[in-house]
């Protein structure tokens, strides 16, 4: 297929890191394109409207690190309202068994994560669930909250990789929501929709980038895709990038769904903005936003293995465990004041087959191993390219300026505006 045209850098994706590249490099005055397959700006950042008349996110939603991510000021520079309301996260035991119990599961957390931080000091590379307490009560919790925070269970985590991501635990969310803010921030950039990149050729003076709809030069090229998909070879790289593909597949994507319920009827008779959980003695279970921002809805949070079970299920299966686990926790008169109004299924999205990256067990150093660039002219971004800050959106965006950097030194642009914090 010949040639269509031809710009300075092309982005592949138009996620969080793409869209981030993509600004970075408009300020500095060189011509970009963004190729994106899917039919809308945002990747894995997705607020959806709902039958209740509540934006709700499927994908991120928290602002961690808040004080530092940049989102943050990007989203109030946009107008955007950012609820400071700090999750109740820490007194998940005491919401259901009190103080006492409370107590004994933070001396059971607290202690696991000094074995862990021990263990990543030393020379090898090992799963965290080789640190957990034989015979400990709290272990089905711990696992749990890991299938959360990973999208995984904790046999499949590396403990290196995990003790370097940085958590202030300064959390806020978007009240319109993360994908919103996401999406929004993409206006004005040059983006071409339902364009799937099918191959990279950068053997040449110049870089071909291969689409159905025809083929782009470019002198640089930023890859943003998801580590599976990477890994899949989803795009083919000529010459191929063995290295690359094998760090992405040392990072594969875990599995985190949500399920948004709406609340008929008057619902000041459950908490505001409280998190329970489903079962605190098993890893298979589920989380509970109830009330979040006081709206009249409950959003259940699943990961790992049983989030994996549920999308094949379906969204009635997602259903029927969510509703037994919160007439579990609220009773049986609930069941009929409760109706699904969105649900996620990130492994079954064919572009994106998953969630957010975890390193395997020694597979810690693949991070950086797929963040260097390529005859510095093909550069990778993403939350997976990120060693304090996978998994999260912020992450992608620092990740996303990095590689547009790296870009411009090689192209030896000249900075002509702002960085996109200052737009």
């Amino acid at each position: 297929m010949s040639r269509s045209h031809s710009c300075d850098v092309v982005v592949v994706g138009a996620g969080a890191a793409g869209l981030a590249a993509a600004r970075r490099l408009l300020a500095a005055g060189v011509s970009v394109e963004v190729l994106e397959a899917r039919d809308r700006p945002g990747g894995r950042a997705a607020t959806v409207p709902t039958t209740a008349g509540i934006p709700v996110d499927t994908g991120c939603e928290w602002l961690h690190s808040a004080e530092r991510n940049p989102w943050v000021a990007i989203a109030r520079t946009m107008g955007y309202t950012i609820d400071e309301t700090l999750p109740d996260w820490a007194q998940r035991v005491a919401w259901h068994f009190g103080a006492s119990a409370q107590a004994e599961w933070i001396a059971a957390r607290e202690a696991f994560d000094a074995r862990c931080e021990q263990a990543a000091a030393g020379a090898t590379d090992l799963p965290e669930a080789a640190l957990l307490e034989p015979g400990s009560r709290w272990n089905g919790l711990l696992d749990a909250i890991s299938t959360w925070a990973n999208g995984t269970e904790l046999a499949r985590v590396s403990v290196k990789d995990h003790a370097r991501y940085e958590n202030s635990r300064l959390n806020w969310r978007i009240l319109e929501g993360y994908g919103t803010v996401v999406a929004a921030y993409g206006a004005g950039v040059p983006l071409r929709l339902g364009c799937a990149v099918e191959r990279i050729e950068h053997g040449g003076r110049a870089i071909v980038v291969g689409t159905a709809k025809g083929d782009i030069a470019a002198r640089a090229v930023i890859v943003t895709i998801p580590t599976n998909l990477l890994a899949a070879e989803r795009i083919r790289f000529a010459p191929a990038l063995p290295d690359k593909i094998a760090a992405a597949a040392g990072l594969p994507l875990g599995v985190a769904d949500k399920l948004f319920l709406a609340i008929d009827g008057p619902a000041d008779d459950l908490p505001r903005d409280r998190h329970l959980i489903g079962r605190i003695d098993r890893t298979a279970t589920g989380g509970y936003q109830i009330r979040p921002h006081g709206w009249p809805i409950i959003e259940g949070y699943f990961g790992g293995t049983l989030a994996t079970a549920l999308e094949h299920e379906g969204p009635r299966g997602m259903l029927a465990f969510a509703l037994d686990e919160l007439v579990g926790l609220f009773g049986g008169e609930l069941r009929g004041r409760l109706r699904a109004i969105a649900h996620s299924a990130w492994v079954l999205d064919p572009l994106a087959n998953g969630s957010y990256s975890c390193a395997l067990p020694g597979h810690a150093g693949d991070r950086a191993i797929l963040a260097r660039p390529v005859e510095n002219r093909l550069f990778f971004a993403g939350e997976a390219c990120s060693i304090p800050f996978f998994g999260t959106a912020h992450g992608a965006y620092l990740s996303g300026v990095a590689a547009a950097e790296q870009a411009l030194a090689a192209l030896g642009a000249t900075v002509l505006g702002p960085v996109p914090e200052q737009l």
